[in-house]
């Protein structure tokens, strides 16, 4: 039987980052299925459509055009979109923007969340996002809601982007954020949301891997004779 662990939660709660070490503790595929959006939303920039999106149903199009392909394994996540390794291009922050837009679109999100459970299904996986556990693999028991203050995530992402010398200031980088939380949180279709079936993590002044530890404690409670 396949095993889907859910993990959702506002931007730069460290979810890819948990995900990924969840993922490889269990031995299960890690999938990033906020990626699959990004890849979405490279692909609307590239075509010139700018923010915001003025036309959902050409998006829509464009998103059925798009042959988007995840390679996934414990150790992370490579997003090809074409044929093209874009796992690079899609961490750019104006791509962050465009993945929240093209997500609020109906369209859009049924046709890359039948994606997502088609590859769960087949392998199990950790999959990350905003709306894993209530939209896309509601049933799972192995739901976590993981959160930060948000001048924590801010700080988490703004040195995320130094590191890959993307030359952001804090400033626009916490903006930027807080804009994302609104939309994502407000959005029609499958808002970011919290309820009572998910364990909730809140990650300020933890490290990944304290964080982990509490994720897998909970796995074990739920299933000990799988973890």
């Amino acid at each position: 039987m396949t095993r889907v662990i859910a993990i959702d939660g506002p931007s730069g709660a460290g979810k890819s980052t948990v995900a990924r070490m969840v993922a490889r503790r269990l031995d299960l595929p890690y999938l990033d299925t906020g990626a699959m959006y990004r890849a979405v939303g490279l692909r609307v920039e590239r075509a010139g459509i700018p923010l915001p999106l003025p036309d959902p149903a050409a998006v829509a199009r464009i998103a059925s055009a798009a042959s988007i392909d995840l390679s996934t394994s414990p150790e992370g996540t490579m997003v090809w979109l074409d044929g093209e390794d874009v796992s690079r291009q899609i961490r750019e922050p104006r791509i962050s923007l465009y993945a929240s837009a093209v997500s609020a679109i109906p369209e859009v999100r049924r046709l890359l969340v039948a994606r997502q459970r088609e590859i769960a299904r087949e392998r199990g996986g950790v999959l990350e996002g905003r709306d894993i556990g209530t939209k896309v693999f509601p049933d799972t028991p192995f739901k976590f809601f993981l959160t930060a203050a948000e001048e924590v995530r801010a700080r988490r992402r703004f040195e995320e982007l130094c590191l890959r010398g993307a030359g952001e200031t804090y400033g626009k980088v916490l903006e930027e954020m807080r804009r994302r939380d609104r939309d994502d949180s407000s959005r029609a279709d499958s808002p970011l949301s919290l309820d009572a079936t998910y364990v909730l993590v809140e990650s300020d002044g933890l490290s990944a891997g304290e964080v982990v530890d509490r994720i897998l404690r909970k796995v074990r409670e739920f299933d000990p004779s799988g973890a």
